[in-house]
């Protein structure tokens, strides 16, 4: 048997913190203004309204092969100047910029799609090693933290690329109508803004943060022995995929039935709140046009509640521990969805929003804080590429089937489809305070315990 080192990471600063998290801000800065603009410049290009959500298949179907692909290579990757994961945070970020500045460009329907699986494909290589960062970063007692910091950095990006077009609307009076076949002003600046915030977080927490070198002595003989080709590589992820680590399993399950319920609200809350709370007819009534715009507004509410909640709940996550927190915070963002339904006063989407922002920033954090000491140290990047399968799965099923149960089923109900996100998020909780299991407490042999068990191969 070969030696191995057993070693504890340092705990850092929340200076420190903040910079590992700040690339955060500019990654979710792009992945916002694409989920909230890319059906508007679709349609100003041609098209139909039940084609936008194929066209928005990219971003899944791109990640379920990207992101345990650059896990498996940044697990392998290891310069003494660039480190581990910090090359591919600069790759993603420089590609995913230039398509950030060439969208708003479009001419075509085929060269947005083009432009959104570029983005897609280099946002996820910037994207999934951040996860991995965290872990090879902190010890296990700031863990929380660390992802609880990378949840307010998303809040923090969503929230302002959310708003970002009505601000270059309203505030710098750009033109936000523009004839078919063109995009309007206050989407292209917001879409060159976005672009020099991708690259300059990113840039920021490359330059102010370094990483550990690999912690197994034998790291240079595995790569080595794993440099096999693609299918190598292939084998090796499908032999992680069917021996993932029990909590690992059940923390899945968990993200299978949570994110349904988020691209429900996703595909239909501001429809629903245009045509159920507002009273609008279709997309030519201006009270519809209004209505909608205020579903966009609240939506935008949501990520200033999670970058705010954030600054809360690793106090709440230290008390309660980490699965009864997150549970709780489902309930919240189930609440919120479900309750939509009773809004007569505009005003109060802002209370429902608030449940769902509070159940976004635990599920960008619980999640992985929860698989925190259960994967081995030399496989964490493709685990958490694995682990986001559970993620786009349930994006691919609701693209591809869910127009049929609406058509079938609910009648075309938006109302009832966000309903339904939220009755998703509460069988999600149960999920998660029922079966998974924590230690009620920490102690340093626990940590020793975890830091020998870290270092062993699966």
């Amino acid at each position: 048997m070969s030696l191995k080192t057993v070693f504890e990471n340092p705990k850092l600063t929340l200076v420190q913190i903040i910079n590992m998290s700040v690339g955060f801000f500019g990654i979710q800065f792009g992945w916002d203004l694409q989920r909230a603009n890319m059906g508007r410049i679709y349609e100003n290009l041609g098209a139909n309204p039940d084609q936008v959500p194929l066209l928005f298949l990219a971003a899944p179907l791109t990640g379920l092969l990207v992101q345990p692909i650059i896990g498996y290579l940044s697990d392998r990757t290891w310069h003494p100047k660039w480190g581990r994961r910090r090359p591919y945070f600069m790759v993603g970020a420089i590609v995913s910029s230039i398509a950030l500045i060439f969208m708003p460009h479009s001419s075509v329907l085929w060269m947005a799609a083009g432009l959104l699986w570029i983005l897609d494909v280099f946002g996820n290589i910037a994207m999934e090693p951040f996860r991995a960062f965290v872990t090879d970063k902190l010890p296990d007692s700031q863990v929380n933290r660390g992802f609880i910091m990378q949840s307010m950095m998303i809040g923090l990006g969503g929230s302002v690329a959310s708003a970002l077009p009505w601000i270059m609307n309203n505030v710098f009076h750009l033109t936000n109508t523009a004839e078919k076949g063109n995009i309007p002003e206050n989407v292209k600046f917001s879409f060159y803004i976005g672009a020099f915030f991708f690259f300059a977080a990113v840039l920021w927490t490359v330059l102010t943060t370094k990483e550990y070198p690999p912690q197994d002595l034998d790291f240079k003989e595995k790569v080595q022995e794993s440099n096999k080709g693609f299918g190598g590589g292939a084998r090796e992820i499908f032999h992680a995929l069917r021996n993932m680590p029990k909590r690992m399993q059940i923390v899945s399950l968990v993200q299978f039935f949570t994110w349904p319920g988020l691209f429900l609200m996703w595909f239909y809350y501001t429809t629903a709140v245009a045509v159920n709370v507002f009273g609008g007819k279709d997309a030519a009534d201006p009270v519809y046009a209004h209505g909608a715009d205020f579903g966009s507004l609240t939506l935008a509410y949501y990520s200033v509640i999670t970058f705010l909640f954030a600054l809360v709940l690793p106090k709440i996550a230290d008390a309660l521990g980490r699965k009864t927190t997150h549970a709780l915070c489902l309930i919240c963002g189930a609440i919120g969805l479900i309750s939509v339904a009773w809004v007569h006063d505009k005003n109060m989407l802002y209370l429902c929003m608030t449940g769902v922002g509070i159940a976004w920033a635990s599920i960008l954090s619980m999640p992985y804080a929860m698989l925190s000491g259960s994967l081995p140290k030399d496989k964490i990047g493709i685990y958490m590429g694995i682990f986001n399968f559970f993620i786009v799965l349930p994006e691919i099923i609701a693209s591809l089937g869910f127009g049929w149960l609406m058509r079938n089923v609910l009648n075309n109900d938006r109302l009832l489809a966000v309903q339904l996100g939220g009755g998703l998020m509460i069988l999600a909780a149960v999920i998660c305070y029922v079966f998974i299991r924590e230690p009620k407490k920490t102690d340093e042999v626990l940590a020793s315990k975890l830091g020998v068990e870290e270092n062993r191969s699966v």
